[in-house]
Parts: structure tokens; C-alpha cells; sequence
């Protein structure tokens, strides 16, 4: 007994030791937080020329961090891009071709792999604030591609029951949509206090500004730019409460914060929609207007402030380059097809490779290497309510450096140029292999019973 006052010391100073050298190991590992917009065109920030929004939040990142100029999204729209960022991998691959819908019977399979499940064998905290939209079933949902914990809609705002789930339940069935970015925003905040000292990744993914808009009282008629305006200007805020809790608690420094759009702006929606600046076309295009995304990124301390990278870098490039931050090993099973972005982030050095297939949907329809962008003839769209009228084309080929809103046709002019890019398209889809079929998301209604009863209330008049 005399000897127990010592053992009891011994203990408390292994204790002592131990949590120092956990705390240690965890300090060594940086904190993610990516921010994602849904439809948040290339002219519609600050950092990127917009003069009647005001972003300074948004503005500090890339002040304090990087700015992407020529940063692509795997896809012009929804889902796909969103499966592109998370796995690394094109949505080709997957067969994520289209856009998921609250009749979906499909989504992401659960055998691929997210950032969310590497970072989460490292032992980071994982949690989704937002939209989901990789399908709706719960073997579909976050919890089952490597989140802890998820709150937010799973699909988009103007789709049929929009919910608000927490893990994989319904907590409400109704959902204010004026208060969605301000609740989106709480939520993350309570997770960033909840994870104490744990490493985290957040993935606060905002519906809006996908259509239909809404702010909260306090930010409308706030901005130059109407009703949409405002609702950037309440994204801002958004991300301004987000490093205003880092910096309170201390771990700015040790976060590395994305801000980021998963396509570009829905032009058919009129002033409700965003601006692609000086790009060509938006969203559900391949055009620069609809795959070219604003993108920064900071952290404290280790990303030089003021960078700006104006060379090709993908929104699949994530993956591995977090994987390579905290020492995953990336999955040698499958093809990943984004590039480690560090030698860019803290070297002042370049991306590998500089090549990028532009897909709509299943349509393969450009090709990018280096500043040369090619893309193949195009019957046209006449247009509807949910996409824009564009024109047909011949084949274009363009030089991004020089014309970066694709204004001028040089196929003409340079023929060889042409054919090489075409003859390297061609062997860039060829390489890819046989890709899955895509996905269904959604089959029609038989409606033959309105039919028939029309047909007879027809003939009997």
C-alpha cells in the first residue's frame, strides 16, 4: 500500500504522455472543409470580376490562398459531377450519366470509394451538411459511403418531398427553404464544435443557388443583383461563419478550406440564375461557361497567399490530393482519374498532365490538352423550360489562353491542328475501355388509361 501514491503517479504521467503523443499524431493531421455551390456560375463572385455581388469572405481565400482560373468540374451537371469530385473518378466510369431524382431506384454504388472513407481509416470525424443527390435509398445514402454523420436534403430543391434527413431518417417533412442556407450553416458549426479535437472533414454542400432561390430576410435586397445576388451574398456569410469558428477555436491554421461550384450557372432561369462572365454558355453545356468552375482554396501557413494557377486542374483532383495529405494509400483496384494537386498548392509547381474529356450526360462531346480545346459538331437545341437554346455547330477548336470564352473557330484556320486533336479525342475515349451502362434514373409514367379515356371522350364527341 505504501507503494500506491507512486503507482498512482507512474499511471497518471503514461496517461499524461500518451494523450500528448495522440494530440501530437492529430496535430499532425489538417482538418478539410469543402464547400460546394450548386449552379454558382464562373461571374459570380468577387475574386472572379462580379461587381454587383459582394463576397469578401470568399474573396479572403483566395486573397490569403489560391485561385483556379481554369478549374474544371467533372460534369455540367448535377450528380455526375458531384460523384466526380467525392471518388476522384470520371462519372463515365460509374455510369452516372444523369441527374438522380426522388423516384430514383439508383445511386452511387456502394463499392466505390469516397474521400469521406479514406480520410475515415485515418480516424477523421466525416459529416455531409447539404445535398447529397447520389440517390435517396439508404444503402445509397452518405452513411454508407463513409460519412459519420449527414443532415440536409438529398437531392434538389425544386424536386418532388424535399426533406430534411439526418443520418439516414427524415427529421422534417416540411422544409422553410428561406432559412435552408442559414440552417445549413448552423449544422456545420456544430459539427466543426463537436469534433473537438479529432481531425474532421466537413463537406458543407449548399443547394443553392440551384433554383428555386431563397434568402433570409436579413440578406434580401442586400445585394446589387437582385434576389440571386442576395442569395450569394448569404453564401458568403455563410463562409465567413465557417472561419470565424476555425479562428475561434484555433485550427485555421491546421484547415484547408475548398470553396468551389458543381457546374456552372442555369442561364434558362433567367435572372434567377447566375452569370458565366465572360465564358460561353452554363450549365447542361460543354462550354466553358458550364464546366468551368470558381474555385479556391486556402490554409494558413502553408498554401503562399495570392496565388493564382491558371492552368487545367479538376474537381476529381481532390481525392487524391487528400489522400496524399494524410498518407492514405489510393485505391489500386480502379482507375483514379484526378491528379495530386500539392505540388501546385504548396510548390508553386504544375498539375500532372493537362488533357480532360468533356462529357454531357453519356454524350462525349470535347477534348481539352493544354490551352487547345476541341469539340465535335453539334446538331443543336431548340431549347425548352429547363435548357437553354443553343445553335448548331461544326466542328470547333479553340485556344483557351488566348479566346478562354470560345469565340473563335480556328479549325479553319489551323486543319492540322485540328486532326491531331480530333485523332487524340478519338484515342483518349478509346483508352477509357467499355463503360457501364448508365444508370436509370427515372422510367415514364404509363399513362394509357388517360390516353384511352381522351381517345374516347374524343370519338365521342
Amino acid at each position: 500500500m505504501k507503494n500506491l501514491p507512486i503507482m498512482l503517479l507512474s499511471f497518471w504521467l503514461f496517461l499524461a504522455c500518451e494523450s500528448k503523443e495522440d494530440q501530437a499524431i492529430k496535430s499532425d493531421l489538417p482538418n478539410f472543409v469543402f464547400i460546394f455551390a450548386d449552379d454558382l456560375g464562373y461571374g459570380d463572385l468577387g475574386c472572379f470580376g462580379a461587381s454587383d455581388i459582394a463576397t469578401p469572405n470568399i474573396d479572403r481565400i483566395a486573397a490569403e490562398g489560391i485561385k483556379f482560373t481554369s478549374f474544371l468540374s467533372a460534369s455540367p451537371v448535377c450528380s455526375p459531377s458531384r460523384a466526380g469530385l467525392l471518388t476522384g473518378r470520371m462519372p463515365q466510369r460509374m455510369g452516372i450519366n444523369t441527374v438522380f431524382f426522388p423516384e430514383s431506384l439508383t445511386g452511387m454504388d456502394p463499392e466505390e470509394i469516397t474521400i469521406a472513407e479514406i480520410l475515415k481509416t485515418k480516424g477523421y470525424r466525416t459529416g455531409i451538411v447539404g445535398k447529397w443527390h447520389l440517390g435517396h435509398l439508404e444503402r445509397f445514402l452518405p452513411l454508407n459511403q463513409g460519412f459519420y454523420e449527414y443532415f440536409g436534403i438529398p437531392y434538389s430543391n425544386d424536386m418532388a418531398s424535399v426533406v430534411y434527413m439526418r443520418g439516414n431518417e427524415v427529421e422534417a417533412y416540411h422544409v422553410d427553404q428561406r432559412y435552408m442556407t442559414r440552417t445549413y450553416t448552423e449544422e456545420s458549426l456544430k459539427f466543426i464544435d463537436a469534433s473537438g479535437d479529432q481531425p474532421f472533414f466537413l463537406y458543407l454542400a449548399h443547394n443553392m443557388p440551384h433554383v428555386p432561390i431563397y434568402a433570409s430576410p436579413e440578406f434580401e435586397g442586400t445585394s446589387n443583383r437582385g434576389l440571386y445576388g442576395d442569395v450569394i451574398q448569404e453564401l458568403d456569410w455563410s463562409v465567413g461563419e465557417v472561419l470565424r469558428k476555425l479562428e475561434e477555436k484555433g485550427i485555421l491554421e491546421n484547415t484547408l478550406i475548398v470553396f468551389s461550384s458543381d457546374n456552372g450557372p442555369w442561364l434558362v432561369m433567367e435572372d434567377h440564375g447566375g452569370s458565366a462572365g465572360h465564358l460561353r454558355e452554363g450549365k447542361q453545356f460543354t462550354f466553358e461557361g458550364g464546366v468551368r468552375v470558381p474555385t479556391v482554396a486556402m490554409w494558413k501557413g502553408k498554401i503562399e497567399p495570392g496565388q493564382v494557377y491558371e492552368d487545367l486542374a479538376t474537381q476529381m483532383d481532390w481525392f487524391p490530393t487528400f489522400s496524399q495529405l494524410v498518407g492514405a494509400e489510393i485505391p489500386q483496384d480502379r482507375i483514379i482519374d484526378g491528379k495530386d494537386l500539392g505540388p501546385v498548392l504548396f510548390e508553386n509547381g504544375n498539375r500532372e498532365g493537362d488533357t480532360f474529356l468533356y462529357y454531357m450526360l453519356s454524350s462525349q462531346e470535347g477534348y481539352r490538352e493544354g490551352d487547345w480545346k476541341i469539340k465535335r459538331p453539334y446538331a443543336g437545341f431548340a431549347g425548352s423550360r429547363g435548357m437553354k437554346r443553343v445553335e448548331a455547330h461544326d466542328t470547333l477548336l479553340f485556344n483557351l489562353k488566348n479566346d478562354p470564352g470560345e469565340t473563335i473557330n480556328l479549325a479553319g484556320e489551323y486543319p492540322e491542328k485540328t486532326a491531331q486533336m480530333m485523332r487524340a479525342m478519338d484515342l483518349s475515349v478509346k483508352q477509357l475501355g467499355p463503360l457501364p451502362e448508365s444508370k436509370v434514373a427515372r422510367t415514364p409514367p404509363d399513362n394509357s388509361h388517360f390516353e384511352y379515356l381522351d381517345s374516347k371522350n374524343k370519338a365521342m364527341n
